[in-house]
């Protein structure tokens, strides 16, 4: 007689709240199908064919009356759940062949102790299809762990104890243009005098950015940064963001005082390294571009505690633009070095395959 028995497989509920996403529901179903046990989907007002193509894959369809509020919507929906385990998706998030293998092996071996598992969560791709920029989200929850969300807008999931780092990445695959829906959602709020956490600050602060609001967006950063009770990882964007908002602005010196603001609440990271390689580089200091754009090379971003990586600042991007401050410097046996570096990482990037063009033209 076997001495262990294997373990037998979790079940999982797909939650999900949807609004008019005919153009791309189906493709996140058909991806994630094989995965789950149960597909709730809960929809918050669709005009389209959303609902008729999801019932093909479930009966489990759910309306609720939209009030504004991201949070109370998954909630509801994460109520309707009756597997182990719940899955959150958007409609615009799939599932890859190889992450779906993955994804089958984590159900077979995930054992009962793990109340939640975070998996990449892909937001930007290169031209080679390679992700770009990069977060990780509380992905897998145990359901009679009773896990909230909170938050009216950019709600987030509330999670405690064993939580699995897994090999897993969903990738979000947009196809709709950035509209005003948060954007609005925040102004009614604010007509209506609720209250803001400095979480609600941030976010506010980036939808303002979003839609070329710098001014404002540069005022609410402020405020969120002034709380001193923002988590420390959005402390840091916060600086970075408002950098870019005087970017915008063409204002050089307040973009770099944001940036080496940012430097209080953590090390340096490769994305503010290379705003302000950035910076000086408009105002044509060579060898202070120079100096941040390497700064940007050595760190590592494996041994950064953020959840959020712009995966180009810390690979290819600073050594493209040190190939481009040395060649103004007319070193162009150093720039070429850096080219080749970047295209170890971008080898389709088309500003590597000029510069290569242009070095065997001069080299």
């Amino acid at each position: 007689m076997e001495k262990m028995k294997k373990n037998k497989s979790i079940s999982i509920s797909l939650c999900m709240i949807v609004k008019n996403e005919e153009d791309v529901i189906e493709r996140c179903l058909m991806s994630v199908k094989s995965l789950v046990d149960e597909i709730i989907i809960v929809d918050t007002g669709s005009s389209d064919c959303t609902k008729e193509i999801i019932s093909a894959y479930t009966d489990f369809i759910f309306d609720f009356n939209w009030i504004d509020d991201f949070s109370a919507a998954r909630n509801f929906a994460f109520s309707k759940a009756t597997k182990d385990y719940i899955l959150w998706l958007d409609a615009d998030d799939i599932i890859t062949e190889e992450n779906i293998i993955n994804f089958l092996t984590l159900k077979q071996a995930l054992t009962r102790d793990v109340d939640a598992v975070s998996m990449a969560y892909h937001l930007a791709f290169d031209q080679d299809g390679n992700a770009s920029f990069s977060s990780w989200r509380n992905r897998l929850v145990k359901r009679e762990k009773q896990f909230k969300w909170h938050g009216f807008v950019h709600e987030y999931l509330e999670v405690n104890g064993n939580t699995l780092y897994s090999d897993i990445a969903i990738e979000h695959r947009k196809e709709n243009i950035h509209n005003a829906r948060n954007l609005v959602i925040y102004e009614k709020a604010l007509k209506a005098e609720r209250l803001f956490s400095p979480r609600d600050q941030y976010y506010y602060a980036n939808e303002c950015k979003d839609h070329g609001m710098y001014e404002k967006a540069i005022e609410w950063y402020q405020k969120f940064l002034n709380s001193k009770e923002g988590w420390v990882e959005d402390n840091i964007e916060a600086c970075g963001r408002m950098a870019d908002c005087y970017i915008h602005l063409k204002n050089w010196n307040e973009a770099i005082n944001c940036c080496i603001n940012s430097f209080h609440y953590d090390a340096p990271r490769g994305e503010n390294c290379c705003r302000l390689g950035f910076l000086y580089l408009q105002e044509s200091k060579f060898s202070q571009a120079i100096s941040w754009y390497k700064l940007a090379t050595v760190v590592d971003s494996s041994r950064l505690k953020s959840p959020f990586i712009n995966h180009a600042c810390h690979t290819w991007l600073p050594h493209l633009q040190l190939c481009l401050c040395y060649s103004k410097l007319g070193e162009f046996k150093v720039a070429k070095e850096h080219n080749d570096l970047a295209a170890q990482y971008a080898p389709n990037n088309p500003c590597v395959k000029h510069n290569q063009a242009f070095f065997k033209s001069i080299i």
